[in-house]
């Protein structure tokens, strides 16, 4: 009985550490957005942004990859 309870356990904390990989889809989305809001706005400097839009992009994918390796680690490592 206790195996099985201690099963529950590593599943729903997976489960609640793949509400990351959601938040990181999320960041992505906020980021890619307010560029191509501020590209729209002002065409000119839309170019020299374009590496901060990398760099943002790439820190919230960082994120959703993190929890998605907590989430692997509570299912198949403890």
């Amino acid at each position: 009985m206790e195996g099985n309870i201690a099963e529950l356990g590593q599943y729903l904390g997976a489960g609640f550490a793949c509400i990351g990989m959601g938040g990181a889809g999320i960041g992505v989305g906020n980021v890619a957005g307010s560029f191509l809001q501020g590209a729209l706005r002002n065409p000119s400097a839309a170019g020299e942004q374009t590496a901060t839009l990398f760099i943002g992009i790439a820190f919230a994918e960082a994120l959703g990859i993190f929890s998605f390796l907590v989430a692997l680690l509570l299912m198949f490592a403890v």
